[in-house]
């Protein structure tokens, strides 16, 4: 008998069929809750799960005494419990490294933007308000040769940095990881405390995970210690990032401007007022959002559920403690 596999993540036909000749596939189109009731119904029966965007509660652990693995098409896992999936023995999978250049993509898009004004800039284009040159009151600054810092310095802080220290002859720092010898040596990349790096640097990118250690980890003192000229991006996790701190901040000129593709509550509420500040950027969660990376990202859930479901370790695993529980038993 097949084992049974709940999908709700966005698959190509191809990628169906590949899990179609080894596994049993239910699948949930739209799916917006794992409250939903007939996904819940689903749950006794399942050995996988794959998907993006919804999130597992532990207490939904009790439900499934046949699940084995989780496949997520996405590199952050803050919407599984992986503690309780660990004390389960159930594998969680990621998507890491073939989504870093494209997010870091979006990153750098993001510090050109709100630097040289641009979204504020076309929009006056597209107004028709664009009747003279150019005076100074419309001026941006310049990237190259500026200070770039990296709050984080994973694979996708130090995709950015490269994009920086190699494209634009940045000054590179970074907070908040462990000493990177080979990046330093490569990129002239200066390791610092968090608040030194707020203090010295031009743009201040987040692309560190969240936690509980991260939640919040911008916020109004943090953002007090910038430079009024400098830039916040955004391109980690909404939650990192202090939102009505980060709102105050810029409605006081404390910072210069902010380019977000994250927010704390997503989709963003047509109550927020960043979308309407001249010195936001707002992109709608789009870091990875091309159609090579998507398609990339969900092959590589794919691949991964196979193996996990094959007895067989996965590619990207983010609990090796349950790998290595159900091994040894």
């Amino acid at each position: 008998m097949k084992k049974r596999i709940l999908s709700y993540g966005r698959l190509s036909e191809a990628q169906l069929a590949q899990l179609s000749r080894e596994f049993e596939v239910q699948q949930f189109h739209g799916l917006a809750s794992a409250d939903d009731p007939e996904f819940r119904a689903a749950l006794p029966e399942a050995h996988g799960l794959i998907g993006s965007s919804v999130a597992i509660p532990a207490k939904l652990l009790d439900e499934a005494p046949h699940l084995e693995a989780i496949a997520s098409i996405s590199v952050g896992y803050d919407n599984y419990p992986v503690e309780a999936l660990t004390r389960h023995g159930i594998l969680l999978c990621n998507t890491p490294d073939v989504l870093t250049e494209t997010t870091a993509d979006t990153g750098f898009a993001l510090i050109m933007a709100t630097a040289r004004r641009v979204v504020e800039l076309a929009d006056l284009v597209r107004r028709g308000d664009w009747q003279k040159s150019i005076s100074p009151e419309h001026f941006g600054s310049d990237v190259h040769g500026k200070t770039l810092g990296l709050v984080g310095f994973g694979r996708i802080g130090a995709a950015v940095a490269r994009r920086g220290a190699l494209g634009f002859g940045m000054r590179v720092r970074y907070a908040m990881a462990s000493p990177k010898p080979s990046l330093e040596a490569e990129l002239g990349a200066e390791r610092r405390e968090l608040g030194e790096l707020l203090d010295e640097s031009d743009f201040v990118c987040v692309t560190v995970p969240l936690s509980e250690a991260t939640r919040h980890l911008i916020g109004a003192n943090e953002l007090a210690r910038m430079k009024p000229s400098a830039i916040l991006v955004n391109i980690a996790r909404g939650p990192v990032v202090d939102e009505a701190a980060l709102i105050k901040a810029l409605e006081m000129g404390h910072i210069r401007a902010a380019g977000l593709d994250v927010y704390e509550q997503e989709p963003l509420s047509v109550e927020s007022p960043l979308p309407h500040m001249t010195n936001v950027v707002a992109l709608p969660h789009i870091g990875s959002a091309t159609h090579e990376t998507r398609d990339a990202m969900a092959q590589r859930a794919v691949d991964n559920l196979i193996l996990a479901l094959s007895g067989e370790h996965p590619v990207s695993l983010v609990n090796e403690d349950a790998w290595a529980t159900r091994h040894d038993a």
